[in-house]
Parts: C-alpha cells; structure tokens; sequence
C-alpha cells in the first residue's frame, strides 16, 4: 500500500483517496471529488483515467500530458450542486503549477450513474 499523501490535497494516504478512483476500485461519489481524482491524475501523468472520466461528447481522441509539467498544489475555491442528489455540478478551482497557476471553473455531469468532467471555463481573477 502506498502510504504517500495524495496529491489532491486532502489528508489521505493517495490509496484511500484518488488512488481508488485511478485503479478502478471505486467511483468518485461527487463532483469534487472527481476533480480532486482528475487533478491526481495530472499530476501522475495517468491519461487514461482523465480520458475515461470526461464526458462522451465532448472528450478529446487522444490526451498528449507533458511530463515537464510540475504540479504543486489544489485548492478549491466554490462548487454548486455535485452531490449525490444531483446530476450536475461545478467546481472552481486553483491549480499551482511550478511557474504559475490555473484558475478553472469546470462542469460535471452524471453519465450511467457516474460522474464526468463535461468542460471547464478560465474566469479572470480580480485584483
């Protein structure tokens, strides 16, 4: 078991946390928390799993990570709805990266049960 803390930052060893969504053990149950398992999945490089967690109609043919891309942080910032009495929801987030930060507002919906990530809009930050 890896005892590693799980880059989405929440204070959960990676298996108990997004490692479960990424093996396929287990669903992310909201919204947040698919956001949390997809910004776990940058930051690991598993394009497999961001493919199979996006919406059917809008997911990309093929995901090309760069691996120089260095992740250092989540923070979220606001969600609506996303829960398990919802079919849709988002979340707004930070995501740190070494070098600068990417402020995201995404959009998820329930598909077969599941939640996926549909899209996402990059609102400018106020100074």
């Amino acid at each position: 078991m890896t005892t590693l803390t799980c880059p989405c930052g929440l204070p959960l060893p990676y298996d108990a946390c997004c490692g479960r969504f990424h093996a396929g053990a287990a669903a992310a149950p909201t919204a947040e928390a698919l956001m949390r398992s997809r910004y776990a999945a940058f930051v690991r490089g598993d394009a497999g799993y961001l493919l199979r967690t996006w919406h059917p109609d809008t997911r990309p043919g093929r995901l090309d990570l760069d691996p120089r891309t260095r992740w250092t942080g989540l923070e979220v910032l606001g969600r609506t709805d996303g829960s398990a009495f919802h079919s849709t929801g988002t979340v707004t987030f930070r995501a740190s990266y070494r070098g600068g930060s990417l402020l995201e507002r995404s959009r998820f919906e329930r598909v077969d049960g599941a939640w996926v990530y549909v899209d996402g809009e990059f609102p400018e930050e106020r100074a």
